[in-house]
């Protein structure tokens, strides 16, 4: 053998090591999984983390399997509201699919952190059995925006449509503050009469529109918002038709609003169609409150975090168990914003998959 043959064979071999070294060095964090990770399937080789219960379930009666479905929104990976608190760079969408899939969860919310084609999405999300569970309209009735609403309202229903879903999600914007730098429950927009009607109007124009291609409005409560306690939901669905706006029970919104998730599941239960379970770290949210802290550096200081976390401060149990009891059907999301550098996206999606297993038994 000689020397550049021996030369060569020493310099394929420390190049090995050296790629070697930089995984170990990088760890599995910075790698997208497989794009074939999936929860069941006959051409996916990755099953869910999280296995069946090993222990007799808690909720009784369950809710009926084949009419509910377990999700997970993408703001445990990459936050919709504030994007500066990203990893860097970030968690590619491939990884975040794959983790909701590893996790043993059947779709997703659909965001700004997933493919935004069409084609490249259907196809992802084929490839680990993951469904779009909605999307998300913010609406602008109380500013007169009509037209610019329903321009964004169709896009999303023909989104849908493509995406095989069914549920489209709103929230009056008008006037909002949960993105700005105030305390959100005490700036609050206050709607008066004229606008409190233009909103009723227009969500039971969206609401039946909706119907007419098959879907479902669901009206979400939240911070920041002109509806966001109790008597603004008792007044939304007191003066919304009930055939077309349903009510989105979001319990980390309703907690941080001071409002009782379980009273609303109770009074609600025939309206709500569909469900955010959000848990709140309370004494971050006593912290917000105490100083005025924004909507945004709430979610820095890590208000938010996922049913089935000790932290949490919201009893996710009675609220589910009612839901079931009343026969409930469609998505159950579990949604936390968190700051990925604080919370390890994956391990909080199992935390929370392995909690649901053992409450609803799957």
């Amino acid at each position: 053998m000689n020397k550049s043959s021996v030369f060569r064979k020493i310099k394929r071999v420390s190049g090995s090591f050296a790629l070697l070294f930089i995984f170990l060095l990088l760890g599995i964090n910075s790698l997208t999984l497989p794009a074939t990770a999936a929860t069941s399937g006959n051409n996916s080789f990755l099953v869910s983390l999280v296995p069946p219960p090993s222990e007799p379930v808690i909720l009784s009666p369950l809710f009926d399997r084949g009419k509910v479905k377990l999700g997970i929104t993408p703001t445990g990976w990459s936050n919709s509201d504030d994007r500066t608190i990203d990893l860097t760079p970030p968690i590619r969408d491939q990884q975040i699919l794959s983790e909701m899939a590893l996790a043993g969860f059947e779709g997703s919310q659909m965001g700004p952190q997933l493919p935004q084609d069409t084609a490249v999405l259907k196809s992802e999300l084929a490839l680990r059995n993951l469904e779009i569970s909605e999307p998300w309209v913010g609406t602008l009735f109380t500013e007169g925006k009509d037209d610019e609403t329903l321009a964004e309202f169709d896009k999303q229903v023909n989104f849908m449509k493509e995406m095989g879903g069914n549920t489209i999600v709103v929230a009056e914007m008008g006037g909002a503050v949960h993105q700005t730098n105030v305390d959100p429950l005490t700036n609050r927009p206050h709607f008066d009469d004229q606008q409190w009607s233009a909103m009723v109007d227009g969500l039971n124009l969206l609401g039946e529109l909706a119907n007419g291609n098959g879907m479902q409005l669901m009206y979400h409560p939240h911070i920041g918002t002109g509806v966001e306690n109790l008597d603004d939901i008792t007044r939304l669905m007191n003066d919304t038709n009930p055939e077309y706006v349903n009510l989105l029970l979001d319990t980390g919104h309703l907690y941080y609003a001071g409002v009782d998730p379980l009273e609303v599941a109770k009074t609600y239960k025939d309206r709500i169609k569909h469900v955010h379970m959000k848990n709140i770290r309370q004494e971050v949210l006593d912290e917000s409150k105490d100083t005025g802290r924004s909507f945004l550096d709430s979610i820095r200081a890590g208000i938010f975090t996922v049913p089935g976390d000790e932290a949490g401060a919201i009893d996710f149990q009675p609220i589910l168990q009612e839901l079931a009891t009343a026969n409930y059907e469609g998505w159950l999301m579990v949604e936390a914003e968190q700051d990925p550098h604080q919370a390890h996206p994956l391990r909080y999606a199992l935390m929370a998959r392995t909690y649901l297993r053992d409450l609803i038994g799957w």
